[in-house]
């Protein structure tokens, strides 16, 4: 396994059973560090230069949240908007921070698979609206690796939790 960053966001997880149990996938890895940007950043001020040090000691960074509104909470975009620094790139194109990296996706939805797709409810995919995030990850040098979409979380049955839990789990090791 890479030595893994998981920045996690999310804005009620104390209500989100599914994601309380998803995030016990983490605890099978000396190598994998978790961070919950809610907990570490109640008031939403970054310590933006804490962060840019601290991701530079990683080979991939996991972004796991909720679907807001189709998109990003709050906070987490708040935290790529200070921490991405583009400066980096313009430093250094080929040996910036982020260069090198690599990154998984992991996005909770509470609608069904159904109702993101060409013809479905939104008329639009997740991958679709992950576009803004891939893009800023591939900007800055970041390849994404998967994005594991998790449908209907907010009703997930054990078995079907189980089967998440390893598909995050292997992921992370096999990536």
């Amino acid at each position: 396994m890479k030595k893994t960053l998981a920045i996690f966001a999310h804005p009620y997880f104390e209500y989100s059973t599914t994601n309380i149990e998803l995030i016990k996938a983490y605890e099978t890895s000396d190598l994998l560090i978790f961070k919950d940007l809610y907990e570490e950043y109640p008031d939403f001020h970054i310590a933006t230069f804490k962060e840019r040090k601290r991701i530079r000691e990683y080979e991939r960074l996991v972004f796991h949240f909720p679907l807001i509104w189709f998109g990003l909470p709050p906070l987490l975009r708040l935290w790529i908007d200070e921490v991405f620094d583009m400066s980096w790139k313009a430093e250094n194109e080929n040996d910036h921070p982020l260069m090198n990296k690599d990154a998984i996706i992991i996005v909770t939805i509470g609608a069904k698979k159904e109702n993101y797709q060409k013809g479905g409810l939104y008329e639009t995919t997740i991958e679709e609206l992950m576009k803004p995030l891939t893009l800023c990850l591939q900007v800055t040098g970041i390849e994404v690796k998967e994005i594991i979409a998790v449908y209907e979380s907010d009703d997930l049955e054990e078995a079907a939790l189980k089967r998440i839990c390893h598909q995050i789990t292997k992921t992370l090791e096999t990536s």
